[in-house]
């Protein structure tokens, strides 16, 4: 008997692992194994889970088209697995590779050794584009289109592939079965029926608004894709929406926003492949040079900043929107993850994990390889430090997002609520609304700040261990061109 473990790939269609389990004959199982251990962790939240549990819910529902089972169970991995390898002839565990946090990393390597030590072959497959173990970039661009441009591994047709009535017998008795009820919310709903509402909706309708909306962070939420988190939890395939998105490309009048679609996909799977290669850097600054950089722990402000009560109107906005919908467009991230590193000047890991709790869409390469970007912790980038006052004006010049995630400022004139400081006294009792009292005093002065963290940073860069550092960052983690590799070679 074979086995296929479901991870973060709750899909049927465009899943190479599952039609090669299929593809080997052999009578095949099904499980998804829900981890105590692993939803213990702080980085997961309740509305990561019901997105999971709608996501099997629809799983089961089209495995049944397909004569197949799908066995959603409450039990650790390592003694799951070490009781049916002890009970059932087990030849192959087929799975997707994932690039997750260090607890499922650690969990992956536990469980690798466990099968080479039983003699069996654990077959873990290609996932979006993302590579293992790799040296350097030189191929990767290449290696992505060529990946993404091979067909859908569909599943075939007239599948017999079901385990033996003793292996069901002996999970039903020994092992609690995962419930996958869930409480109504407001989040974007899992599953691929979902899924394929959401992408309907943006290649035929929300796509004409993509380039325009998508820095806005009220009408990002209509106008992107809003396709990540299924992404994210692998409902679907970045090589299908790929290829979805190219074939569009040839009868569509939005041709500039599909490219820049397709670009995306592209970025996803390269920041991902820098966590897969680095994952140390979900504890650390990627650059070692800036280990010793000294950002002493503000316990206010890091409350202030996550729940909103920062004094700067589009930061909180942000903040509160992302905890309640669990939703936030590129721009606003990159912004909040700016105010908490650069203007409050704490270490990354104060925020990380929580936020990454309200990203529904969380995927830990992205999240990692974002959060050190903007922190300015690479050595490479430019130190890009986000005004939110500037953000306000060219993102959202009428307030309409921030009146509506801070609705102690709705009746203060545009200007005011964008810049709520400025208020005379006279203003303040017309609009009643008291700074201190009803809505926060800033809590940094931005231009001081700025300065701060740029004298910092800056700083640190020149230190040799930086300079090292940021060749070593830039070798293995960029595509370089054949001058580049020449000069690669002479380091």
């Amino acid at each position: 008997m074979n086995i296929f473990w479901f991870k973060r790939d709750l899909r049927l269609i465009d899943n190479d692992g599952l039609r090669a389990a299929i593809d080997s004959g052999r009578p095949l199982l099904l499980i998804y194994l829900y981890e105590k251990t692993i939803w213990q962790d702080p980085h997961y939240t309740s509305r990561h889970l019901n997105f999971i549990k709608e996501s099997l819910r629809d799983l089961k529902a089209r495995c049944v088209g397909y004569s197949l089972k799908l066995h959603c169970i409450e039990a650790e991995t390592l003694s799951f697995f070490q009781q049916l390898f002890d009970k059932f002839d087990i030849d192959s565990v087929f799975s997707t590779r994932e690039t997750g946090l260090d607890v499922t990393y650690q969990r992956d390597i536990a469980f690798g050794k466990m099968c080479c030590s039983r003699n069996i072959s654990w077959k873990e497959y290609q996932n979006n584009g993302v590579l293992r173990a790799i040296k350097n970039r030189d191929d990767w661009r290449n290696s992505w289109y060529e990946y993404m441009e091979t067909p859908l591994a569909d599943l075939p047709d007239g599948i017999q592939t079901q385990p033996p009535v003793e292996t069901l017998e002996f999970l039903k008795t020994q092992f609690t079965k995962f419930k996958l009820e869930t409480p109504e919310h407001a989040f974007q709903k899992g599953g691929r029926a979902n899924y394929e509402i959401w992408r309907d909706s943006f290649f035929n309708e929300r796509l004409a608004y993509y380039s325009d909306f998508i820095s806005k962070p009220e009408s990002s939420q209509y106008g992107c894709s809003r396709l990540s988190p299924y992404i994210a939890w692998g409902v679907c395939s970045v090589r299908e929406l790929y290829q979805k998105a190219r074939a569009d490309q040839q009868k569509s009048p939005y041709k500039r926003q599909l490219s820049a679609f397709i670009s995306r996909l592209r970025w996803q799977s390269h920041f991902i492949q820098k966590f897969e290669s680095e994952p140390r850097m979900e504890f650390q600054a990627v650059n070692k040079g800036f280990l010793h950089l000294s950002q002493p722990l503000n316990e206010y402000f890091v409350k202030a900043w996550k729940t909103g009560k920062t004094g700067y109107p589009l930061v909180d906005a942000s903040m509160r929107c992302v905890a309640a919908s669990g939703y936030l467009n590129f721009r606003m991230r990159a912004m909040v993850t700016s105010f908490l590193t650069h203007h409050l000047f704490q270490h990354f890991t104060t925020g990380s994990v929580w936020l990454a709790g309200q990203f529904l869409d969380f995927e830990p390469g992205i999240h990692y390889g974002q959060f050190q970007m903007q922190a300015g912790l690479t050595g490479t980038n430019t130190v890009r430090v986000y005004n939110p006052v500037k953000n306000a004006l060219d993102h959202d010049p009428e307030a309409i997002f921030i009146k509506k995630w801070v609705p102690e400022l709705r009746e203060l004139p545009i200007p005011l609520a964008i810049e709520p400081w400025k208020m005379t006294m006279m203003e303040a009792q017309l609009y009643h609304v008291e700074l201190g009292t009803d809505y926060p005093h800033r809590i940094v002065d931005l231009k001081e700040s700025r300065a701060n963290a740029l004298e910092k940073l800056y700083g640190f860069r020149k230190n040799s261990v930086a300079k090292s550092e940021r060749l070593r960052i830039l070798k293995k983690h960029t595509i370089r061109s054949a001058s580049e590799k020449d000069d690669a070679k002479q380091i």
